[in-house]
Protein backbone atom coordinates (compact mmCIF):
# COMPACT_ATOMS: atom_id res chain seq x y z
CA UNK A 1 0.00 0.00 0.00
CA UNK A 2 2.70 2.47 0.71
CA UNK A 3 4.67 1.74 -2.53
CA UNK A 4 1.21 2.37 -4.15
CA UNK A 5 1.29 5.62 -2.43
CA UNK A 6 4.53 6.32 -3.39
CA UNK A 7 4.35 5.25 -6.78
CA UNK A 8 1.17 7.81 -7.21
CA UNK A 9 2.91 10.72 -5.28
CA UNK A 10 6.03 10.64 -7.89
CA UNK A 11 3.15 10.27 -11.19
CA UNK A 12 1.85 13.35 -9.97
CA UNK A 13 5.01 15.09 -9.33
CA UNK A 14 6.11 14.23 -12.70
CA UNK A 15 3.28 15.44 -14.45
CA UNK A 16 2.89 18.65 -12.09
CA UNK A 17 6.56 19.25 -13.72
CA UNK A 18 5.75 18.52 -17.32
CA UNK A 19 2.49 20.94 -17.19
CA UNK A 20 5.25 23.73 -15.81
CA UNK A 21 7.48 22.99 -18.69
CA UNK A 22 4.60 23.27 -21.29
CA UNK A 23 3.21 26.17 -19.69
CA UNK A 24 7.33 27.72 -19.87
CA UNK A 25 7.12 26.30 -23.48
CA UNK A 26 4.10 27.81 -24.72
CA UNK A 27 4.87 31.27 -22.97
CA UNK A 28 7.99 31.80 -24.76
CA UNK A 29 6.31 30.94 -27.94
CA UNK A 30 3.50 33.45 -27.58
CA UNK A 31 6.24 36.09 -26.54
CA UNK A 32 7.81 35.07 -29.67
CA UNK A 33 4.50 35.63 -31.65
CA UNK A 34 3.75 39.32 -30.39
CA UNK A 35 7.40 39.87 -30.79
CA UNK A 36 7.40 42.19 -33.83
CA UNK A 37 10.16 40.92 -36.53
CA UNK A 38 12.87 44.05 -37.01
CA UNK A 39 13.78 44.54 -40.51
CA UNK A 40 17.71 44.58 -40.67
CA UNK A 41 18.96 48.11 -41.46
CA UNK A 42 19.49 48.99 -45.04
CA UNK A 43 22.40 51.99 -44.54
CA UNK A 44 23.06 54.21 -47.28
CA UNK A 45 24.10 57.73 -47.40
CA UNK A 46 23.89 57.67 -43.64
CA UNK A 47 20.12 56.80 -43.71
CA UNK A 48 18.14 53.69 -42.85
CA UNK A 49 16.18 53.51 -46.27
CA UNK A 50 13.98 51.08 -44.70
CA UNK A 51 12.51 54.64 -43.01
CA UNK A 52 11.98 56.22 -46.20
CA UNK A 53 10.15 56.00 -49.73
CA UNK A 54 12.78 56.21 -51.69
CA UNK A 55 12.82 57.95 -55.27
CA UNK A 56 15.96 57.37 -57.53
CA UNK A 57 16.44 58.82 -60.93
CA UNK A 58 18.86 61.02 -62.52
CA UNK A 59 19.81 64.89 -63.84
CA UNK A 60 18.48 65.16 -67.63
CA UNK A 61 20.05 67.47 -69.99
CA UNK A 62 18.32 70.88 -69.10
CA UNK A 63 17.25 70.16 -65.59
CA UNK A 64 17.67 72.77 -62.72
CA UNK A 65 17.55 71.77 -59.29
CA UNK A 66 14.11 74.15 -58.70
CA UNK A 67 12.88 72.12 -61.63
CA UNK A 68 13.52 69.16 -60.14
CA UNK A 69 11.93 70.51 -56.57
CA UNK A 70 8.87 71.95 -58.44
CA UNK A 71 8.35 68.26 -60.10
CA UNK A 72 8.75 67.28 -56.57
CA UNK A 73 5.69 69.34 -54.96
CA UNK A 74 8.30 71.90 -54.04
CA UNK A 75 7.25 75.25 -54.35
CA UNK A 76 9.30 78.30 -55.66
CA UNK A 77 9.69 80.22 -51.92
CA UNK A 78 10.82 77.05 -50.57
CA UNK A 79 12.96 76.35 -53.07
CA UNK A 80 14.68 79.82 -52.86
CA UNK A 81 15.09 79.80 -49.15
CA UNK A 82 16.90 75.82 -49.91
CA UNK A 83 19.12 77.22 -52.07
CA UNK A 84 20.39 80.68 -49.82
CA UNK A 85 20.57 78.55 -47.05
CA UNK A 86 22.94 76.09 -48.71
CA UNK A 87 24.68 77.84 -51.09
CA UNK A 88 27.92 78.20 -48.98
CA UNK A 89 28.13 74.15 -49.09
CA UNK A 90 26.68 73.45 -52.38
CA UNK A 91 25.74 75.35 -54.82
CA UNK A 92 22.80 74.31 -56.78
CA UNK A 93 24.34 75.11 -60.28
CA UNK A 94 26.61 72.66 -60.29
CA UNK A 95 23.88 69.83 -61.53
CA UNK A 96 25.56 67.82 -64.04
CA UNK A 97 23.72 65.80 -66.36
CA UNK A 98 23.68 62.28 -65.94
CA UNK A 99 24.76 62.52 -62.46
CA UNK A 100 21.93 60.23 -60.20
CA UNK A 101 19.97 61.65 -57.10
CA UNK A 102 18.04 60.32 -54.51
CA UNK A 103 15.01 61.78 -53.00
CA UNK A 104 13.69 60.71 -49.30
CA UNK A 105 10.50 61.06 -48.52
CA UNK A 106 9.20 60.06 -44.69
CA UNK A 107 6.38 57.55 -44.55
CA UNK A 108 3.01 58.69 -44.18
CA UNK A 109 4.04 61.25 -46.35
CA UNK A 110 2.56 58.90 -49.26
CA UNK A 111 -0.80 59.69 -47.81
CA UNK A 112 -0.66 63.09 -48.29
CA UNK A 113 -2.62 64.63 -51.42
CA UNK A 114 1.05 66.21 -52.94
CA UNK A 115 3.54 64.52 -51.04
CA UNK A 116 7.01 66.26 -51.04
CA UNK A 117 10.30 64.94 -49.94
CA UNK A 118 12.05 65.21 -46.56
CA UNK A 119 15.83 64.89 -48.43
CA UNK A 120 17.71 65.39 -51.44
CA UNK A 121 21.10 63.62 -52.15
CA UNK A 122 22.79 64.37 -55.34
CA UNK A 123 26.16 62.37 -56.20
CA UNK A 124 28.88 64.34 -58.75
CA UNK A 125 30.96 60.95 -58.93
CA UNK A 126 30.88 57.60 -57.67
CA UNK A 127 32.30 58.64 -54.41
CA UNK A 128 31.19 61.90 -52.56
CA UNK A 129 27.60 63.16 -52.65
CA UNK A 130 25.97 65.82 -50.83
CA UNK A 131 22.59 65.61 -48.92
CA UNK A 132 20.26 68.44 -48.76
CA UNK A 133 17.50 68.53 -45.92
CA UNK A 134 14.38 70.31 -47.22
CA UNK A 135 12.24 70.18 -44.16
CA UNK A 136 11.55 72.52 -41.29
CA UNK A 137 15.50 72.10 -40.70
CA UNK A 138 16.90 73.52 -43.99
CA UNK A 139 20.87 72.05 -43.85
CA UNK A 140 23.60 70.31 -46.97
CA UNK A 141 26.57 68.78 -45.60
CA UNK A 142 29.23 66.83 -47.88
CA UNK A 143 30.38 63.34 -47.62
CA UNK A 144 31.85 59.93 -48.95
CA UNK A 145 30.75 56.12 -49.07
CA UNK A 146 33.06 54.06 -47.44
CA UNK A 147 35.52 53.03 -49.59
CA UNK A 148 37.98 49.65 -49.08
CA UNK A 149 41.06 49.00 -50.44
CA UNK A 150 42.58 45.23 -50.95
CA UNK A 151 45.83 44.42 -51.80
CA UNK A 152 46.21 41.92 -54.34
CA UNK A 153 49.16 39.92 -56.15
CA UNK A 154 49.10 39.03 -59.76
CA UNK A 155 51.53 36.79 -61.77
CA UNK A 156 51.46 36.51 -65.46
CA UNK A 157 53.94 34.73 -68.59
CA UNK A 158 53.78 36.83 -71.37
CA UNK A 159 52.28 34.82 -74.72
CA UNK A 160 51.68 37.62 -77.21
CA UNK A 161 50.95 40.32 -75.21
CA UNK A 162 50.09 41.88 -71.68
CA UNK A 163 46.90 42.70 -72.67
CA UNK A 164 45.91 39.23 -73.50
CA UNK A 165 47.77 37.42 -70.65
CA UNK A 166 45.75 40.01 -68.17
CA UNK A 167 42.30 39.39 -70.01
CA UNK A 168 42.79 35.43 -69.45
CA UNK A 169 43.56 35.62 -65.99
CA UNK A 170 40.27 37.87 -65.61
CA UNK A 171 42.76 40.95 -64.57
CA UNK A 172 41.92 44.47 -64.96
CA UNK A 173 43.49 46.59 -67.80
CA UNK A 174 44.47 48.99 -65.87
CA UNK A 175 47.04 47.02 -64.62
CA UNK A 176 48.55 46.96 -68.67
CA UNK A 177 48.57 50.95 -68.66
CA UNK A 178 50.10 50.93 -65.56
CA UNK A 179 52.76 49.19 -65.85
CA UNK A 180 53.39 50.25 -69.31
CA UNK A 181 52.95 53.53 -69.46
CA UNK A 182 53.73 54.57 -65.74
CA UNK A 183 56.55 52.04 -64.54
CA UNK A 184 58.42 50.75 -67.23
CA UNK A 185 57.67 53.32 -69.90
CA UNK A 186 61.44 54.15 -70.53
CA UNK A 187 62.96 50.70 -69.47
CA UNK A 188 60.94 48.25 -71.69
CA UNK A 189 59.10 48.76 -74.74
CA UNK A 190 55.74 46.67 -74.69
CA UNK A 191 55.38 46.62 -78.18
CA UNK A 192 58.33 44.28 -78.46
CA UNK A 193 57.66 41.85 -75.42
CA UNK A 194 59.27 38.34 -76.05
CA UNK A 195 56.92 34.97 -75.30
CA UNK A 196 58.17 33.91 -72.16
CA UNK A 197 58.76 37.17 -70.35
CA UNK A 198 57.01 37.26 -67.35
CA UNK A 199 55.82 39.56 -64.61
CA UNK A 200 55.16 39.94 -60.67
CA UNK A 201 53.13 42.83 -59.44
CA UNK A 202 51.68 44.13 -55.89
CA UNK A 203 48.66 46.44 -56.35
CA UNK A 204 45.62 47.99 -54.80
CA UNK A 205 42.01 47.50 -55.71
CA UNK A 206 39.37 49.91 -55.00
CA UNK A 207 36.20 49.13 -54.03
CA UNK A 208 33.21 51.58 -52.55
CA UNK A 209 30.58 50.64 -50.17
CA UNK A 210 32.30 46.67 -50.29
CA UNK A 211 30.63 46.27 -53.36
CA UNK A 212 31.44 48.39 -56.26
CA UNK A 213 34.73 47.89 -57.65
CA UNK A 214 35.97 51.17 -58.55
CA UNK A 215 39.63 49.94 -60.35
CA UNK A 216 42.94 49.88 -59.41
CA UNK A 217 43.99 53.03 -56.60
CA UNK A 218 48.11 51.97 -57.28
CA UNK A 219 50.59 49.77 -58.02
CA UNK A 220 53.30 48.93 -54.85
CA UNK A 221 55.52 47.03 -56.40
CA UNK A 222 56.64 45.30 -59.59
CA UNK A 223 58.96 42.34 -60.95
CA UNK A 224 59.95 41.68 -64.97
CA UNK A 225 61.84 39.36 -66.63
CA UNK A 226 61.86 40.66 -70.37
CA UNK A 227 64.98 39.77 -72.38
CA UNK A 228 67.12 38.36 -69.93
CA UNK A 229 66.86 41.34 -67.49
CA UNK A 230 65.21 41.27 -64.10
CA UNK A 231 63.35 44.62 -63.31
CA UNK A 232 62.29 45.55 -59.82
CA UNK A 233 59.81 48.74 -59.67
CA UNK A 234 59.54 49.95 -56.16
CA UNK A 235 56.85 53.00 -55.74
CA UNK A 236 57.97 55.56 -53.23
CA UNK A 237 56.83 59.24 -52.05
CA UNK A 238 59.77 61.70 -52.54
CA UNK A 239 57.61 64.77 -51.76
CA UNK A 240 54.89 64.73 -49.04
CA UNK A 241 54.01 68.18 -49.31
CA UNK A 242 53.37 67.76 -53.44
CA UNK A 243 52.12 63.97 -53.23
CA UNK A 244 54.78 63.03 -55.88
CA UNK A 245 55.23 59.80 -55.92
CA UNK A 246 58.27 57.82 -58.82
CA UNK A 247 58.86 54.27 -59.33
CA UNK A 248 63.25 53.31 -58.42
CA UNK A 249 64.77 50.03 -58.72
CA UNK A 250 66.35 48.19 -56.05
CA UNK A 251 69.52 50.58 -56.19
CA UNK A 252 67.40 53.95 -56.18
CA UNK A 253 67.55 54.60 -59.62
CA UNK A 254 64.57 56.09 -60.74
CA UNK A 255 62.53 54.21 -63.85
CA UNK A 256 61.19 57.14 -65.29
CA UNK A 257 61.89 60.04 -67.59
CA UNK A 258 61.53 63.59 -66.73
CA UNK A 259 58.30 63.62 -69.82
CA UNK A 260 55.93 60.92 -71.05
CA UNK A 261 56.78 60.13 -74.63
CA UNK A 262 53.37 61.45 -75.64
CA UNK A 263 50.16 63.46 -73.65
CA UNK A 264 47.46 61.11 -74.71
CA UNK A 265 47.28 57.61 -74.62
CA UNK A 266 46.04 55.38 -77.18
CA UNK A 267 46.66 58.08 -79.99
CA UNK A 268 48.46 58.19 -83.15
CA UNK A 269 50.82 60.95 -84.56
CA UNK A 270 49.33 62.55 -87.52
CA UNK A 271 52.16 65.53 -87.44
CA UNK A 272 55.45 65.46 -86.74
CA UNK A 273 57.73 68.71 -85.98
CA UNK A 274 58.38 69.71 -89.36
CA UNK A 275 60.28 73.92 -90.31
CA UNK A 276 60.42 73.29 -94.14
CA UNK A 277 56.43 71.77 -94.18
CA UNK A 278 54.55 72.90 -97.73
CA UNK A 279 50.73 73.02 -97.52
CA UNK A 280 49.05 72.58 -100.88
CA UNK A 281 45.89 75.27 -99.80
CA UNK A 282 48.48 77.45 -98.82
CA UNK A 283 50.42 77.46 -102.28
CA UNK A 284 52.81 75.18 -101.22
CA UNK A 285 54.54 77.52 -99.28
CA UNK A 286 56.52 77.02 -96.64
CA UNK A 287 54.72 77.03 -93.26
CA UNK A 288 56.79 75.47 -90.04
CA UNK A 289 54.88 73.38 -88.26
CA UNK A 290 56.53 73.65 -84.45
CA UNK A 291 54.60 70.68 -83.16
CA UNK A 292 53.65 67.49 -83.14
CA UNK A 293 49.80 66.36 -83.54
CA UNK A 294 48.71 63.85 -82.02
CA UNK A 295 45.19 62.54 -83.39
CA UNK A 296 42.48 60.97 -80.84
CA UNK A 297 38.82 61.42 -80.77
CA UNK A 298 36.82 64.83 -79.09
CA UNK A 299 37.02 64.30 -75.20
CA UNK A 300 39.89 62.41 -75.19
CA UNK A 301 41.96 63.45 -72.00
CA UNK A 302 45.26 65.27 -72.12
CA UNK A 303 47.49 64.62 -69.95
CA UNK A 304 50.12 66.66 -68.62
CA UNK A 305 54.01 65.34 -69.46
CA UNK A 306 55.37 65.89 -66.90
CA UNK A 307 55.47 67.84 -63.49
CA UNK A 308 55.36 72.04 -63.43
CA UNK A 309 53.09 75.25 -62.82
CA UNK A 310 50.29 76.07 -65.75
CA UNK A 311 51.68 79.85 -66.67
CA UNK A 312 48.71 80.01 -69.42
CA UNK A 313 45.51 78.07 -69.48
CA UNK A 314 43.55 80.64 -72.00
CA UNK A 315 41.98 81.07 -75.62
CA UNK A 316 44.64 82.89 -78.37
CA UNK A 317 43.87 82.90 -82.16
CA UNK A 318 44.30 80.15 -84.16
CA UNK A 319 45.75 77.82 -80.82
CA UNK A 320 42.27 77.86 -79.76
CA UNK A 321 42.00 76.88 -76.02
CA UNK A 322 45.72 75.83 -74.40
CA UNK A 323 47.50 75.39 -71.62
CA UNK A 324 51.29 76.09 -71.38
CA UNK A 325 53.24 74.82 -68.23
CA UNK A 326 56.75 75.50 -67.31
CA UNK A 327 58.88 72.80 -66.19
CA UNK A 328 61.85 74.02 -64.98
CA UNK A 329 64.28 76.79 -65.92
CA UNK A 330 64.78 74.93 -68.84
CA UNK A 331 61.71 73.37 -70.42
CA UNK A 332 57.92 74.61 -70.86
CA UNK A 333 55.11 72.38 -73.21
CA UNK A 334 52.20 73.27 -74.35
CA UNK A 335 48.71 71.65 -75.54
CA UNK A 336 46.39 73.48 -78.19
CA UNK A 337 43.51 72.74 -79.68
CA UNK A 338 41.42 71.73 -76.40
CA UNK A 339 37.50 71.55 -75.85
CA UNK A 340 38.29 72.51 -72.67
CA UNK A 341 40.93 72.91 -69.72
CA UNK A 342 41.35 71.38 -66.57
CA UNK A 343 43.55 73.75 -64.66
CA UNK A 344 44.24 77.10 -64.37
CA UNK A 345 47.06 79.64 -64.18
CA UNK A 346 49.32 79.03 -61.35
CA UNK A 347 48.17 75.61 -60.17
CA UNK A 348 50.96 72.92 -60.03
CA UNK A 349 50.33 69.83 -61.50
CA UNK A 350 52.33 66.32 -61.97
CA UNK A 351 52.99 63.99 -64.43
CA UNK A 352 49.91 62.44 -65.50
CA UNK A 353 47.50 64.82 -64.28
CA UNK A 354 44.50 65.47 -66.81
CA UNK A 355 44.92 69.26 -68.08
CA UNK A 356 42.39 69.25 -70.33
CA UNK A 357 40.10 67.52 -73.41
CA UNK A 358 40.86 67.23 -76.73
CA UNK A 359 38.91 69.16 -78.97
CA UNK A 360 38.92 71.24 -82.33
CA UNK A 361 39.24 74.46 -81.14
CA UNK A 362 41.66 77.21 -83.08
CA UNK A 363 42.78 76.57 -86.91
CA UNK A 364 42.63 72.72 -87.03
CA UNK A 365 41.00 70.31 -89.51
CA UNK A 366 39.95 67.09 -86.76
CA UNK A 367 40.22 67.18 -83.50
CA UNK A 368 43.87 66.39 -82.38
CA UNK A 369 46.27 67.65 -79.72
CA UNK A 370 48.99 69.92 -80.55
CA UNK A 371 51.75 69.72 -78.50
CA UNK A 372 54.43 71.84 -78.42
CA UNK A 373 57.72 71.36 -76.72
CA UNK A 374 60.15 74.19 -75.83
CA UNK A 375 63.73 74.18 -74.36
CA UNK A 376 65.03 77.76 -73.05
CA UNK A 377 62.69 79.32 -74.50
CA UNK A 378 62.69 77.74 -78.28
CA UNK A 379 60.31 75.13 -79.84
CA UNK A 380 62.15 71.92 -80.40
CA UNK A 381 61.04 68.56 -81.94
CA UNK A 382 60.89 66.33 -78.39
CA UNK A 383 62.00 63.20 -79.72
CA UNK A 384 64.91 64.32 -80.70
CA UNK A 385 65.78 65.69 -77.29
CA UNK A 386 68.02 63.87 -74.83
CA UNK A 387 65.30 63.78 -72.31
CA UNK A 388 66.53 64.13 -68.31
CA UNK A 389 65.60 61.40 -66.05
CA UNK A 390 63.10 62.11 -63.28
CA UNK A 391 64.15 63.80 -60.30
CA UNK A 392 66.68 61.11 -58.24
CA UNK A 393 66.44 59.99 -54.65
CA UNK A 394 68.18 62.69 -52.31
CA UNK A 395 71.01 61.21 -50.61
CA UNK A 396 68.83 62.15 -47.45
CA UNK A 397 66.09 59.86 -48.56
CA UNK A 398 68.09 57.06 -50.28
CA UNK A 399 68.68 55.10 -46.72
CA UNK A 400 64.85 55.42 -45.77
CA UNK A 401 64.55 54.17 -49.23
CA UNK A 402 66.12 51.43 -48.94
CA UNK A 403 64.69 50.64 -45.97
CA UNK A 404 61.27 50.99 -47.14
CA UNK A 405 61.78 48.12 -49.85
CA UNK A 406 63.36 45.43 -47.92
CA UNK A 407 59.93 43.72 -47.06
CA UNK A 408 58.47 44.75 -50.00
CA UNK A 409 61.10 42.77 -52.21
CA UNK A 410 60.75 40.07 -50.06
CA UNK A 411 56.95 39.99 -50.36
CA UNK A 412 57.58 40.21 -54.12
CA UNK A 413 60.47 37.26 -54.46
CA UNK A 414 57.88 35.32 -52.17
CA UNK A 415 55.32 35.18 -55.25
CA UNK A 416 55.82 31.96 -57.08
CA UNK A 417 54.83 31.92 -61.18
CA UNK A 418 52.49 28.98 -60.80
CA UNK A 419 49.93 27.81 -63.49
CA UNK A 420 47.54 27.21 -61.04
CA UNK A 421 48.06 29.48 -57.99
CA UNK A 422 46.91 29.28 -54.92
CA UNK A 423 44.34 31.76 -53.53
CA UNK A 424 45.75 34.90 -52.78
CA UNK A 425 45.73 36.33 -49.11
CA UNK A 426 44.79 39.79 -49.34
CA UNK A 427 45.21 42.67 -47.23
CA UNK A 428 41.79 45.22 -46.64
CA UNK A 429 41.99 48.70 -45.04
CA UNK A 430 38.94 50.58 -45.14
CA UNK A 431 38.10 54.40 -45.28
CA UNK A 432 34.81 55.65 -43.08
CA UNK A 433 32.97 58.21 -44.29
CA UNK A 434 33.60 61.18 -42.12
CA UNK A 435 30.10 63.74 -42.09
Amino acid sequence: MQLKNSLAIFIIVISLWSCKDDNAAELERQKNIAKPVEKEKIIEFGFDINNYIVKRDTIKSGDSFGEIMQRNNIGYPNIFQIAETTKDTFDIRNLRAGRPYTLLYSKGSEKDSLPSPSTFIYQPNQIDYVVIGLKDSIHAYNSKKKITYIEKTATGVIESSISETLKEKGLSQKLAYKMADEIYAWTIDFRRLQKGDRFKVIYTDKYIDDTIYAGIKEVKAAYFEHNGDSLYAFQFETDSIKGIKDYFNENAKNLRRAFLKAPVQFSRISSRYNLTRRIAVYGYKVRPHKGTDFAAPIGTPIMATANGTVIESTRRGGNGKFVKIRHNATYSTQYLHMRNQNVKKGEYVKQGDIIGYVGMTGNTGGPHVCYRFWKNGKQVDPFKQELPDAEPISDSLKVKYLEHIKPVRKQLDDIFFLEVEPKETENTLTEDPIL
